[in-house]
């Protein structure tokens, strides 16, 4: 089998694996999808996707971690969330992921709420931050599914239209 067409079924491969790590946190998802985008890029010689593309991709890539990184902690934060309920909303939703997928709710709510409690917070406070930082962090994944998708679609686009 030619080396060109399995460097594009791995592409292919990062895509799908990466499209799928948008929903589970414990995959670096719109990362893989760009890194197989890239390399399809770099197996057709650039010729189909040329660096303007790749560029605009990357920027897109970066927005969706940093959105991701920042939903959760903003959505607790916008609360009142102390500093302790905001390590265990981390915590909680890297607990969470090894009980997917009702682990990847009841983490980060019950790592912001424990840790607001800790904080000193009273249980209304402590379940309003809690409830928080799961909205952050169903809004980080929806907006990072919406960007791997216009990422799937500029892709798509530049091959198609080359």
């Amino acid at each position: 089998m030619n080396t060109d067409i399995l460097l594009y079924i791995l592409a292919v491969i990062l895509i799908v694996v990466g499209v799928a790590g948008t929903i589970l946190p414990a995959l670096p998802g719109v990362t893989l999808v760009y890194a197989g985008m890239l390399l399809a890029a770099w197996v057709g010689g650039f010729a189909f996707i040329g660096w303007p593309t790749l560029l605009i991709l990357g920027m897109l890539t970066l927005l969706a971690i940093l959105v991701d990184f920042a939903a959760g902690l903003l959505g607790a934060k916008r609360l009142g969330a102390s500093k302790r309920s905001l390590w265990g909303a981390l915590i909680g939703t890297i607990v969470g992921m090894f009980f997917f997928p009702i682990g990847l709710f009841v983490g980060p709510f019950a790592g912001a709420l424990i840790g607001e409690l800790f904080a000193g917070g009273s249980l209304r406070k402590s379940t309003s931050v809690g409830i928080g930082a799961v909205l952050g962090f169903v809004f980080g994944t929806l907006a990072k599914i919406a960007l791997c998708f216009a990422m799937l679609g500029i892709f798509v686009g530049a091959w198609l239209w080359n």
